[in-house]
């Protein structure tokens, strides 16, 4: 529809897939766009496109995380995971997991729970990694809107975070500060990444179009995280 319509720029933003089938037809829409003169940049890790990238160091983030949240004591650990087949979340869990090994401490698969990108998505999979015995002392949600969703979860479970169990999310969307607690998270310069993207794909064409901008998180320890109990 956007080839129709001769769009000057397509911005795609959001997580890629790993899914070749996927990638291919996606590959297979972009090439005649850019043939014909059209631009393209995308946000995030998409693994068949050669074009021009802002890319979240999601990995290096969730693995600073791993470490900071060892620094505070914890050692058994959960995650509520989206949908594995997304590369953001395919890079996030691997950068928390090796976080975690560089200490020695392992992330059991059955303690990784996938749930919806959304706040309910959360919700019910925190709800599930609690019928799973023994309970975490400290959980990541690979998204701070899930991580919305788990703290309600908890709640609703009789627990206190963070007396009773810690959360920290990824992406330090405005509302998580506003929460009760304040969520840990790895913030990332989000209203800056979609600037980005948008001046990636308007300059003036030199040279190939696939300039890759990487930004780096920073992880910011808030109230939902403490010491285990």
């Amino acid at each position: 529809m956007l080839r129709a319509q001769r769009a000057r720029a397509i911005l795609l933003i959001g997580s890629g897939f790993q899914d070749p089938a996927w990638e291919r037809s996606l590959e297979s829409e972009i090439a005649p766009y850019l043939r014909g003169g059209g631009r393209v940049a995308v946000v995030s890790r998409h693994r068949s496109l050669r074009v021009d990238t802002v890319l979240p160091e999601n990995r290096a983030g969730a693995a600073a995380l791993a470490r900071a949240l060892l620094g505070l004591g914890h050692r058994e650990f959960g995650v509520l995971a989206g949908p594995a087949r997304l590369t953001t979340v395919a890079d996030r869990l691997t950068g928390f997991r090796q976080g975690l090994a560089e200490a020695g401490v392992p992330l059991a698969d059955e303690r990784v729970v996938e749930g919806a990108f959304t706040r309910d998505g959360g919700y019910a999979a925190a709800s599930e990694l609690l019928r799973r015995a023994p309970r975490p002392t400290c959980v990541f949600a690979v998204t701070d809107v899930m991580a919305v969703g788990a703290l309600a979860a908890f709640r609703d479970h009789g627990l206190r975070v963070p007396q009773d169990i810690s959360l920290a999310g990824f992406d330090d969307i405005p509302l998580v500060r506003e929460l009760t607690p304040p969520l840990t998270t790895v913030a990332l310069p989000l209203t800056g990444m979609g600037r980005a993207a948008l001046d990636l794909a308007l300059r003036e064409p030199r040279g190939p179009r696939s300039r890759v901008e990487r930004i780096v998180g920073e992880v910011r320890i808030r109230a939902s995280t403490g010491t285990p109990g």
